[in-house]
């Protein structure tokens, strides 16, 4: 694996969109597109971003009853994403119906990710929710629902990698944001790691946004990173 990094591309600007996913696509695992970008794009600038080649991770975090997020996937595999993610707090019939709309496009379908606990959350924030559990007792409860249901892996905090890896096994896919290099800011992340510690943890891919997209060299500040995890430079 040449990189392990899903550059997140959250702008709104179609031409901004484009430009990074030029740069970018000889240098990561693929592009990370969220629900701002295809709040203001849609599917067509989705299209647009496919076309410059690099395999597409749609955050979308969708969450509704079965049988609307089971249509909502089915509606997404023209668009041949290699993720898609769901939150996993939708609950089993949820995550089942995805995966079963999934399943239609055979070996081309998209790989789906529960969403455990955002990374944006604490425990403070958790308890405020009404949730009794620790921001990692919560994201291994909603790993093992997400696995149980079919899903192929889950998105987790950097802080949760381990223990998801050691009770979940070698091959459940850990797609995990909240990743900062040493010199960048943790900005509204509050479960943050370097991308060595996250792979050393366990992590199969990592969520890398502005430490990148807002460097005057982003190609280089992702193949800087992907240096880091390798061990190829110092620390």
């Amino acid at each position: 694996m040449l990189s392990r990094v899903f550059c997140a591309i959250d702008t709104p600007e179609p031409d901004e969109a484009t430009a990074l996913a030029g740069q970018l696509k000889k240098h990561v695992a693929g592009l990370k597109l969220g629900l701002e970008f295809f709040s203001s794009l849609g599917p067509e600038g989705i299209r647009k971003i496919q076309a410059m080649g690099a395999p597409l991770f749609l955050d979308l975090k969708l969450h509704d009853i079965p049988n609307t997020v089971a249509g909502a996937v089915s509606s997404l595999l023209p668009l041949a994403p290699q993720f898609v993610t769901l939150h996993a707090s939708g609950g089993p019939a949820m995550m089942k119906a995805a995966a079963e709309a999934a399943r239609k496009a055979g070996s081309s379908r998209p790989r789906l990710l529960g969403v455990t606990v955002l990374t944006s959350l604490d425990a403070e924030d958790l308890r405020q929710l009404g949730f009794g559990a620790s921001p990692p007792e919560q994201a291994l409860r909603l790993a093992r629902l997400a696995r149980d249901a079919g899903l192929d892996g889950v998105v987790c905090a950097p802080t949760e990698i381990a223990l998801l890896r050691n009770e979940l096994g070698p091959d459940f896919t850990l797609m995990v944001p909240g990743i900062r290099p040493a010199s960048a800011a943790a900005n509204d992340q509050k479960r943050v790691m370097t991308p060595k510690e996250a792979v050393e943890a366990g992590a199969s891919y990592l969520v890398i946004g502005r430490p990148i997209t807002q460097k005057l060299d982003p190609a280089a500040a992702a193949e800087a990173i992907n240096l880091e995890v390798s061990g190829k430079i110092l620390e």
